[in-house]
């Protein structure tokens, strides 16, 4: 992972966008809890470079859902340095999707679109539901219980893309459930955040087969009694 690369293109090809979305994150950050990292240098490390670290594993023009986008992590930084993908934030907090609506318009993001439901009730909505070429998120859940998430909204043939800190342990806990729910686990990308960052994993599952009608259970079960 050539994270010097993507340094880069964020300070020089996209700076001022990027400097548009840190003021707004903080901004808001003081009335809705979207971050408890505040600091510029950690701001860029954790959040900015390691959202655009796994775009390569975003196809080319894709239509990407993320589910429980918080403070827009990744889908922002990655419409900010990939305009080519196109966008659908799964947000359950109402201060949270105005904070992604504002943050969409100021920074003049085209093809993103802000949706306030929970993301199993989104995952049975027919137009929802196996409509994405990309399902991602970050610091959601433990893999198993994102897998019945977001693999849902995820067309046969297509990805789920989970970014995580070390996650040895929760990819081998989520065998049954990636393979319950129609998937595949096809690579695993990890690497070092520079300047003690920490240790990241992002794990690209291929949606093999339909997802059973049944999934997500929805009424919190996914957490209560993961697959």
């Amino acid at each position: 992972m050539d994270t010097e690369k993507y340094a880069e293109i964020i300070k020089n090809s996209c700076s001022e966008k990027f400097g548009q979305f840190e003021r707004l994150l903080l901004e808001y950050n003081k009335k809705c809890n979207l971050t408890s990292i505040t600091d510029e240098k950690e701001v860029f490390i954790k959040h900015f470079l390691d959202s655009v670290s796994g775009e390569s594993f975003f196809p080319q023009k894709a239509e990407v859902v993320e589910i429980g986008s918080g403070g827009g992590f990744p889908s922002i930084p990655l419409k900010i340095v990939r305009d080519d993908l196109s966008f659908t934030l799964i947000e359950s907090t109402g201060k949270k999707c105005t904070f992604l609506n504002e943050t969409v318009e100021k920074l003049g993001l085209n093809c993103v679109q802000v949706k306030n439901i929970r993301a199993e009730d989104g995952a049975k909505d027919k137009n929802l539901r196996e409509k994405f070429d990309v399902a991602c998120a970050r610091a959601v859940a433990r893999l198993n219980v994102l897998c019945e998430y977001c693999l849902p909204y995820v067309k046969v043939g297509g990805y789920f893309i989970a970014y995580k800190g070390e996650a040895s342990e929760e990819i081998k806990e989520a065998e049954n459930a990636v393979k319950v729910l129609g998937g595949k686990i096809e690579e695993v990308l990890s690497f070092d955040l520079p300047e003690g960052g920490g240790k990241r994993n992002i794990i690209k599952i291929k949606k093999i087969k339909p997802t059973p009608p049944g999934y997500p259970r929805g009424q919190g079960r996914e957490r209560k009694n993961p697959l």
